[in-house]
């Protein structure tokens, strides 16, 4: 952008500027203007000035103006927004309007790439009695090669836990990798599943670093219920995430809680996944390590400071993983974006109805830090505009939007049986079982179509789900938003 309509330039204030900053670089400025050239319609110097002015110190022009602008730092996100709907019609009655924003880091945008901060991992290790044979074999192949994936720079926590907890390898630079494998293969499977007991111990080794340093994540692998501490747990997952520390959670087998995993990954937008066979691990958590491993931004957030008329109904994260979104607070957790793909979120927004034809501007603040650039946080502004119209045109969604918002149909359709059981209403659930088993068949997804029919019967007969059959259509059907992105990752 050009200096003659760069207003903050104009004024020489930062883009982050508060109001009072932009009201004194006025007065300041304006005061070396004779008052008789203080007319905007004959000096071009004060009229730029003026306009802005007063376009900065505006906050709904300002977020429009910020949304505008044209950047050209290649280091800085691009945003990309689309919508099912630009223009809505005057209406009586409140209307649901998606968007699907994807947060581009410059390794797609360019050739360049991001300068990486080393990893701060912890894994902590579910070896209660039920991990005994294969899985906790696999699990241990799989620390294995995370092991030797991981550099000098990295530091490496492993934490083994039953119904107490064990620091297997405290907290401290990768040097000796055989070391660090044969202390993995001493752990053995014994005692209950008491997960805050690892959680806690692994989150008291990685605080001895300085986190601002390095990429912090910890990775829980469980196959079974916690028992009486689940509160303590996503207390200090939200300790965790304000400290910078991400979590992620992987349940092995069927018999682990889902919906304790989900809440336990949101503070810090973090992952949850259901790994049905043990063999299936190392793969898991490659994937894992792989994206940690390249990150371009740090606990990214939305800060909603949308208007009153708009409200998140739901936010769903597509990209660089499929993850519900909670969005019930100002600020709502992103997680880390990735430098091979970009970051994928579909708001499901309500408009409240509206008296009159207007423009309604959405601001969008996104807040995160960026490795080696800056230790301090980032914002990033820009807006969208809804147009409510008497007549409005009428436009086709965009396919990827399409997709998106049918994928989510029959994703919501698996929790809503859940929801039908729990309150008693089988043959409901019955009937929404066998309906998605039928979508899903159109879709082209046979085998989860297959998993659902045979799901349907058994409501129909017992009156509930099998852990097997719950989790493959949560996480089967789950896993098909992240293919509806409107951009692909890149490796």
């Amino acid at each position: 952008m050009t200096g003659q309509f760069d207003y903050y330039a104009i004024l020489g204030v930062k883009k982050d500027a508060s109001i009072d900053e932009i009201k004194e670089a006025f007065i300041t400025l304006r005061t070396k203007i004779p008052k008789a050239n203080q007319n905007p319609n004959k000096n071009k110097k004060y009229k730029r000035i003026l306009n802005a002015f007063e376009v900065l110190s505006d906050a709904q022009r300002r977020s429009i103006y910020d949304s505008l602008l044209v950047e050209t730092d290649e280091t800085s996100l691009e945003v990309k927004i689309q919508s099912s709907r630009q223009q809505i019609p005057l209406t009586d009655s409140p209307q649901l309007i998606y968007l699907l924003i994807d947060l581009i880091p410059p390794s797609q945008q360019a050739t360049q790439k991001v300068e990486q901060l080393p990893l701060n991992l912890c894994l902590v290790i579910d070896r209660s009695t039920s991990m005994k044979g294969e899985r906790l074999d696999h699990v241990k192949n799989a620390v294995d090669m995370i092991v030797e994936k991981m550099t000098t720079q990295d530091i490496l926590s492993i934490i083994s836990f039953s119904d107490r907890a064990e620091v297997v390898v405290p907290s401290e630079s990768v040097q000796d990798k055989m070391a660090i494998r044969s202390k993995v293969r001493s752990v053995f499977p014994s005692g209950g599943t008491e997960i805050f007991q690892g959680l806690n111990a692994g989150y008291k080794e990685m605080i001895q670093h300085d986190l601002k340093g390095y990429t912090n994540h910890l990775i829980l692998l469980t196959d079974g219920h916690t028992y009486g501490d689940a509160p303590q747990c996503l207390e200090l997952a939200e300790k965790a995430a304000q400290n910078n520390i991400g979590f992620s959670a992987f349940g092995i087998g069927a018999e682990w809680n889902d919906k304790f995993l989900d809440e336990l990954v949101s503070p810090s937008g973090g992952q949850s996944g259901f790994i049905e066979s043990p063999e299936n691990v190392i793969e898991f958590l490659q994937e894992k390590i792989k994206g940690l491993g390249q990150l371009y931004g740090k606990n990214f957030c939305l800060i909603n400071e949308f208007p009153k008329s708009v409200k998140i109904e739901n936010a769903f994260k597509l990209q660089p993983f499929a993850q519900p979104i909670d969005s019930n607070n100002k600020t709502i957790k992103l997680g880390d974006i990735e430098e091979r793909a970009p970051m994928s979120i579909l708001l499901e927004l309500r408009i409240e109805a509206q008296p009159i034809e207007t423009r309604i501007n959405i601001p969008f603040s996104f807040d995160g830090i960026i490795p080696k650039q800056s230790s301090q946080t980032r914002v990033l502004k820009k807006s969208y505009q809804i147009m409510v119209m008497l007549d409005p045109i009428s436009e086709k969604p965009p396919e990827d939007i399409v997709s998106a918002v049918r994928n989510l149909s029959m994703y919501r359709m698996n929790e809503k049986v859940q929801e039908e059981i729990e309150a008693g209403n089988v043959d409901m659930a019955t009937t929404r079982m066998r309906y998605l088993s039928t979508r899903l068949l159109q879709a082209g997804e046979a085998q989860l179509a297959h998993q659902a029919h045979n799901e349907a019967e058994r409501i129909a007969n017992m009156g509930t789900l099998s852990d097997e059959g719950k989790k493959r259509l949560k996480y089967g059907t789950r896993a098909l938003l992240a293919q509806t992105s409107s951009l692909e990752s890149h490796d």
